[in-house]
C-alpha cells in the first residue's frame, strides 16, 4: 500500500515539507542519504534522482518508504568507504551526527565523495532552540541549566544527543564551507494544542510562516533545527 505524508506524526511532517521547501527542486542528480531512516526523504528525492540511502537500523528499512526506485544500503561509517571519489552530486544527513560517534570521519567521508560542484544538506539540532524547548514546554530548568553548561542532552528513541556547533562542520573539515544556515521548527513547538497541528491549513499556514523566518536572523538563532547547506571550498 503506498503510504502518505499523513502517515507520519504531525511534527516529522512539517519536518519533511520544510526541508524539502528548502532544498528546492531537484532532479536529474546522483543523491546519497545517509541515515535515511524509514526512507522518506529518499523516496521523495528518488522520483526524479538516483538515489543511495544507507540505514543501519534494520527494523527503520523494513518500514521504509520505496514507492519510488532507489538503492538501499543497511550499514554506517563503513559503507561511505566503497564509494569512488567524487561519486555524489549531493548528500543528505538529517538528524544523524548528534548520535554518530565517529562524526568527524563521517563528514571527511562526505566530502571525499561530494562532487567539486556539489551540496550537503545538514540537518541538526540548535542548542539555543533546545533549551528554550525545556524551559518554555517542558518546564526541565536543570535539562536547561545543563545544556547551557554545554552537556549532552537526550532523546527518547535515539539517546544521547551530543550537540555541535554548526562552526564545527568547517573545523572536522576545512575542505568545506557552510554557505547558508536556515532555521526549522521556529514555532510549530511552542503550540502546545496537539489537536490543531493535526489540521491541514494550520499546517499549511505554519509551513509559510516557518519558510518566511527561516532565513531571518534572531529567528533563525532560536529555532529548535538549522538546516545547514554546505559546498566544497574550492578557493585555492
Amino acid at each position: 500500500m503506498s503510504k502518505k505524508m499523513t502517515d507520519l506524526q504531525p511534527w516529522e511532517c512539517l519536518m519533511k515539507r520544510i526541508v524539502w521547501k528548502q532544498l528546492g527542486d531537484i532532479r536529474d542528480k546522483k543523491i546519497l542519504d545517509f541515515g535515511s531512516g524509514i526512507g522518506v526523504t529518499a523516496n521523495y528525492l528518488a522520483e526524479h534522482n538516483e538515489v543511495t540511502a544507507i540505514e543501519p537500523d534494520e527494523d527503520s528499512i523494513k518500514e521504509r518508504w520505496a514507492d519510488k526506485l532507489y538503492t538501499q544500503i543497511t550499514g554506517s561509517t563503513d559503507e561511505l568507504r566503497r564509494f569512488a571519489d567524487e561519486s555524489f552530486d549531493m548528500i543528505i544527513c538529517h538528524n544523524v551526527l548528534e548520535y554518530a560517534k565517529d562524526r568527524e570521519n563521517i563528514i571527511k567521508e562526505f566530502a571525499r565523495i561530494l562532487k567539486p560542484d556539489g551540496k550537503i544538506s545538514i540537518v541538526k539540532h540548535n542548542r539555543a532552540g533546545r533549551v528554550m524547548q525545556m524551559v518554555v514546554l517542558l518546564n526541565d530548568f536543570e535539562h536547561a541549566h545543563s545544556l547551557l553548561d554545554g552537556n549532552d542532552g537526550m532523546a527518547s528513541k535515539y539517546g544521547a544527543i551530543h550537540y555541535y556547533e554548526d562552526a564545527d562542520i568547517e573545523k572536522w573539515c576545512p575542505e568545506l564551507v557552510i554557505t547558508k544556515t536556515l532555521g526549522m521548527r521556529t514555532f510549530w513547538d511552542l503550540q502546545q494544542n496537539q489537536e490543531i497541528h493535526k489540521d491541514a491549513d494550520w499546517q499549511g499556514k505554519m509551513v509559510e510562516i516557518e519558510m518566511r523566518v527561516s532565513d531571518m536572523d534572531g529567528y533563525k538563532d532560536i529555532a529548535f533545527f538549522h538546516h545547514l547547506i554546505i559546498e566544497k571550498n574550492n578557493r585555492k
